[in-house]
């Protein structure tokens, strides 16, 4: 369902350790993040239950024509305004796919291939249904040696496939890809227990272009398939392999995961929703001295973590409708993770919408020796 919600973005600066506990919005220092009841009182943990609804300000740097940068009425519980309200934890680690190819049941002079499929979205960009490369180890490889076998010793099988899939691209044309631009393959244990282990490689970063008004920042990650069956590579079943000719166990232990909260995301939501920013210039313009009033509170090398609250007009029961258009906005506050700030604005926002729950859950990575 498509999102036409007017959003709002706070970045908290890094060193503001609390949320203010006087004054009033006008006495916002710039960048100053706090929270504010009806009357424009700062609301705390103990008060902001008992206020008909409370504001999210934010002090500017240049006050020109216009005071701090404020949300719109918020209000939780019955009768209310939220839609929505949830946090994403900022953490900053992504880790790669591992998958693993085990119990091998080859049997000699038997051809056998194995298929890895590919995505990301630059790579789906540049081929239809991923990039789908093969390897097929000929009979002469999956030989039984001086004693006879029912199947050959998986061990073997395996050295064989890595050196196959370590082989250079085809070719002498030196941007033509190989299986090594994308993946690693080590071999974990000895005889009848080898597995071989394929893991995907960090993406490359994308340059940054210096233009204010582009959108450089764009995730991607890479996550594949892989698919080891008997006989030759056919072309003939682009989409999958024949899976009742499967000679191994093909096991994802680790799936490919996004970053979350890093300081090059959260500088791309300020440019994405610059336009409600300030409060009577309403164009983003490419030229620095036709931008003065855009600001940027993100510290390069932070990891935020961002409350999201979604909310419909306060007061939408008593609007008929030749006078009321239905609009929903979004907030978002971005806050240094793990921070006395954030520990600081949560318990504010639970105090007055109860408990937030984290939208997303962090990853970890699986170690697997080889």
């Amino acid at each position: 369902m498509a999102d036409f919600s007017i959003t709002t973005l706070f970045v908290v600066p890094v060193g503001q350790s609390s949320v203010p506990s006087s004054g009033s919005t006008q006495d916002l220092t710039a960048g100053e993040v706090g929270l504010f009841d009806n009357a424009y009182v700062p609301a705390s943990a103990g008060s902001i239950a008992d206020a008909p609804y409370f504001y999210i300000a934010q002090g500017r740097e240049n006050t020109y024509l216009q005071g701090s940068k404020r949300s719109d009425k918020i209000k939780g519980g019955v009768g209310g305004n939220v839609v929505e309200y949830y946090k994403v934890q900022g953490n900053p680690l992504a880790v790669n796919q591992i998958t693993e190819v085990s119990d091998l049941t080859v049997k000699p002079l038997n051809e056998i291939s194995l298929t890895i499929r590919a995505h990301s979205s630059y790579i789906d960009t540049l081929f239809f249904n991923g990039w789908t490369k093969s390897v097929t180890l000929p009979k002469e490889c999956l030989e039984c040696g001086g004693d006879e076998c029912l199947e050959v010793d998986p061990e073997l099988v395996v050295d064989a496939l890595i050196a196959k899939l370590n082989q250079g691209a085809p070719g002498t044309n030196p941007d033509n890809i190989g299986f090594t631009t994308f993946f690693t393959f080590t071999k974990d244990g000895t005889g009848a227990t080898t597995k071989l282990l394929i893991e995907g490689k960090p993406l490359t970063k994308y340059g940054e272009p210096c233009d204010v008004s582009a959108f450089p920042h764009e995730y991607d990650r890479l996550w594949f398939d892989v698919f080891i069956y008997d006989g030759p590579d056919t072309s003939a079943d682009f989409i999958a392999s024949d899976a009742c000719e499967s000679v191994a166990v093909v096991t994802t232990t680790q799936e490919s995961n996004y970053p979350s909260g890093t300081s090059e995301e959260i500088a791309q939501l300020e440019k994405n929703f610059y336009s409600y920013q300030a409060g009577y210039l309403k164009h983003l313009h490419k030229k620095t001295g036709y931008n003065q009033n855009f600001e940027s509170y993100v510290s390069q090398g932070t990891n935020y973590s961002t409350f999201y609250i979604r909310i419909a007009e306060l007061n939408r029961s008593s609007m008929v409708f030749t006078d009321y258009v239905n609009m929903a906005s979004m907030i978002i506050i971005a806050v240094e993770s793990g921070s006395a700030a954030e520990t600081a604005i949560e318990a504010v926002l639970e105090a007055a919408l109860g408990a937030v729950t984290a939208d997303n859950t962090l990853a970890t990575t699986t170690t697997t020796a080889p």
